[in-house]
């Protein structure tokens, strides 16, 4: 195969731009014009009109815990279909790769859930699986959210090595203070994109530097942490903050907390910090956006944080151990004021972002694209739209409503009547 496509009468998001041009994929992969026509010479061989739509790289979801009645965390038997379920799903969201989320667990749903979530590429099937989230349990109880704290734990030191001589024990438990919990609690890190962890946590530093030595991004969330130890985490290697307001001290003039790291002067200039922001119109106030915006707009990451509910229809639903109601787009436990999680799209979330806080079509677009792509350096294949990147994108309309999504030049869902 050697299909050349030209999508024609748009505007590409482009180098921190809308611009108006055409965009040419081949056999899945974003490439460059000039080459086209000067060195080979060729046409297209299907040209599509997009309309005036705005193309935008498929949106990328780092933080979502399940959705259209599935749990991650919760169903364990079957995993793998509840994995496609949702794949397949969030195409109608403008999703084309994500993080499947896990909260706190026990170690033995860890064992029987990681080996089967694999990384996959994306298709007609759904969207590109990128790697699991796993989001604790190595937290702060004072901040659990609605962890489970009966799951939380500690990163200890690793046992004692009667057999090893004095220095060697010391050599290795230098090296690897803590690092034990991590595998004992979660088996294999095979497929682990990245870990959400409480930087006040004792051995954590060491524990941050082997995880990014094995290439896994650490986050910093569900924490009572200060600034300084929130700086120290960055310098041993993490690079994002977990929800950014939620699940961690409030803002405070004399020390700011985690959230102090957004304009921090202690982090190394080579060094950014990316943050992930609910923005659902209920777990952050429009303010809060506004603020994180302002302050720190090329670390903002959109993530949805949604629960098995999303995508459900208003009523009452039986969802892992616990009778959710939906109502007026929210969720709630039921026959309560309880809320128990986010239950909006990505779609929603990146328009209400922009209303909230006045930012370009360009700033909104890229939170939820770019951003999270720079954030776990697949930037050069996901998030852009860039020559040699994978075709995975978005036509939208001024409003920013989904028109249709696109896996690797293919169309993989097409709304109607927009």
């Amino acid at each position: 195969m050697n299909n050349l496509q030209q999508f024609f009468n748009c505007r590409l998001l482009r180098d921190g731009k809308l611009i108006n041009d055409n965009l040419w994929v081949r056999n899945g992969i974003i490439v460059d014009p000039e080459k086209l026509f000067f060195d080979e010479k060729v046409k297209a061989d299907e040209s599509i009109d997009c309309y005036n739509a705005i193309i935008s790289p498929g949106y990328i979801d780092i933080q979502i815990n399940g959705g259209f009645g599935v749990d991650f965390s919760y169903n364990v038997d079957n995993i793998e279909d509840g994995i496609s379920k949702v794949a397949k799903q969030l195409l109608a969201h403008g999703v084309t790769s994500f993080c499947p989320t896990l909260v706190t667990s026990s170690p033995e749903t860890y064992h029987k859930i990681l080996p089967k979530i694999k990384k996959s590429p994306g298709g007609k099937h759904g969207a590109t699986v990128l790697g699991v989230h796993v989001e604790g349990p190595f937290i702060s109880p004072t901040k659990k959210g609605a962890h489970q704290e009966i799951y939380i734990k500690q990163l200890n030191k690793v046992g004692s090595f009667n057999k090893l001589n004095e220095l060697c024990k010391l050599i290795f438990l230098i090296s690897f203070q803590g690092f034990q919990s991590i595998v004992d609690v979660y088996g294999s890190l095979e497929n682990i994109c990245y870990l959400t962890l409480a930087p006040e946590l004792d051995n954590s530093s060491e524990v941050i530097k082997a995880l990014c030595e094995r290439n896994i991004k650490v986050s910093l969330g569900h924490s009572v942490a200060n600034l300084n130890q929130g700086e120290n985490a960055v310098k041993s290697g993490a690079s994002l903050i977990t929800h950014l307001f939620n699940a961690m001290l409030p803002f405070h003039h004399r020390d700011p907390g985690l959230v102090g790291l957004l304009t921090s002067d202690q982090i190394p200039p080579s060094k950014k910090v990316y943050f992930g922001i609910i923005s659902d119109g209920v777990h952050t106030h429009p303010a809060a956006l506004r603020i994180a915006h302002r302050t720190h707009p090329e670390g903002l990451i959109l993530v949805t944080d949604a629960i098995s509910a999303l995508g459900l229809q208003e009523g009452v639903h039986r969802l892992g151990q616990l009778n959710i109601e939906i109502k007026s787009n929210q969720a709630y436990i039921a026959n309560t004021n309880t809320l128990c999680g986010s239950i909006a799209p990505m779609t929603e979330c990146v328009k209400f972002f922009k209303e909230a806080t006045g930012c370009s079509t360009v700033n909104a677009l890229e939170a939820a694209t770019l951003h999270p792509a720079q954030a776990l350096e697949i930037h050069s294949q996901k998030g852009t739209l860039n020559f040699g990147a994978d075709a995975d994108f978005l036509l939208l309309n001024e409003n920013l409503d989904l028109v249709s999504t696109w896996i690797a030049g293919e169309c993989v869902y097409t709304k109607s009547n927009i």
